[in-house]
């Protein structure tokens, strides 16, 4: 009798324990989730750069419980597909340029407008604050978890252009973005790829390059681009964004993990990124001899005022849709404004970020 008291005292015990065990997330079961991050530009580039920091700091953060593993150079998903491909679980995780696909992201196109950002980090606090407030419902099928920009595009030039006189007619490559611009302010823009730019500078088919000073040391343009104008115009903006699905397997305290980094790895790339501006032009001085020429303020005022009907079009342009782009629009310069302050050249807080890199970058 005895004996079948315990074992069916054991019995009882051990379906608890089963019981238990069933009711246990998964996630404690099968040991850490894994994620996947797909990017499409080289491991080098600073959008892959600010993937390999992201990974690193959720795996400590998160104690282990998530492994991201990356895939730059459109090894998973290449730019264009790169929304739809999180969208449909393709990858758990990527990174998107919003102009990329143009009219897919109809407000935050705003935030590519050549308005004269000072720096990457001043333009990522802007993106992330207008972000927040407006959630807009093209970014609605996913969960955002990182925002960014390249830095604004500067000119860097065969001969110097300290004026609009200078820049009259002046062939630039240019991204498809930078097209409009350079027209108003009376440049010849050539759109083609950054691979074949190089043959284009040594033939004469451009004689300079509209873009972020970063490619100054990065493609090694200084070697024929001697002179860089400080301009400020267009950014691009970046989305690092999360399968929803995925998302809301994660256990809270892993989202909480995410969402707490959220704005801080928004900065964290602005200020690698403009610190790695710097470097550039640093390098192309002390090597080729870069003349940088900062426009008077004036002259910079003159640049600016030539491309404000790109601004006039795009309310026009999202107004029709319905979208409140008057609001945002006065939010977005009042945010500028504000990060300016904060971020800007002579900001409180343009402390350089510790010290970054992984394999293949310099």
């Amino acid at each position: 009798m005895q004996n079948l008291k315990m074992h069916t005292a054991f019995c009882t015990i051990m379906t608890a324990i089963a019981l238990l065990l069933f009711a246990m997330p998964v996630t404690t079961l099968a040991g850490p989730v894994t994620l996947n991050y797909a990017n499409f530009p080289p491991a080098s580039t600073f959008p892959c750069v600010q993937m390999e920091h992201w990974k690193q700091e959720v795996e400590k953060r998160t104690g282990g419980k998530i492994k991201v593993k990356t895939f730059p150079g459109s090894t998973l998903l290449g730019a264009k597909n790169m929304m739809d491909g999180v969208i449909d679980d393709i990858a758990d995780i990527g990174c998107v340029v919003f102009a990329y696909q143009p009219g897919r992201f109809p407000l935050l196109e705003a935030v590519d407008l050549p308005i004269g950002f000072s720096n990457a980090t001043v333009a990522n606090a802007t993106l992330f604050e207008l972000y927040r407030k407006y959630q807009p419902k093209s970014l609605a099928k996913v969960k955002v978890l990182a925002l960014f920009t390249a830095p604004p595009a500067d000119i860097m030039s065969k001969k110097p252009v300290r004026t609009l006189k200078d820049l009259k007619g002046y062939e630039l490559r240019c991204t498809g973005a930078g097209v409009k611009p350079l027209k108003l302010l009376g440049a010849t823009p050539v759109a083609m790829p950054m691979s074949e730019t190089p043959e284009a500078l040594q033939k004469g088919i451009v004689n300079g390059i509209f873009s972020s000073f970063d490619i100054l040391k990065d493609f090694k343009f200084a070697e024929t681009c001697r002179y860089a104008t400080v301009c400020h115009m267009q950014t691009t903006s970046f989305g690092v964004i999360m399968n929803m699905d995925k998302w809301n397997s994660l256990p809270d305290d892993v989202k909480k993990v995410l969402d707490g980094l959220a704005k801080e790895q928004s900065i964290w790339t602005g200020r690698y990124i403009d610190r790695h501006v710097q470097e550039s032009v640093e390098w192309s001085k002390k090597k080729y001899n870069l003349e940088l020429i900062t426009l008077p303020e004036k002259e910079y005022a003159l640049w600016h005022k030539k491309v404000e009907p790109l601004t006039g079009e795009w309310v026009k342009k999202a107004e029709s849709r319905g979208l409140p782009a008057t609001a945002f629009l006065k939010d977005l310069m009042a945010a500028k404004q504000k990060y300016e302050q904060e971020y800007g050249q002579n900001g409180k807080n343009v402390a350089e970020p510790a010290n970054f890199s992984i394999k293949g970058t310099e």
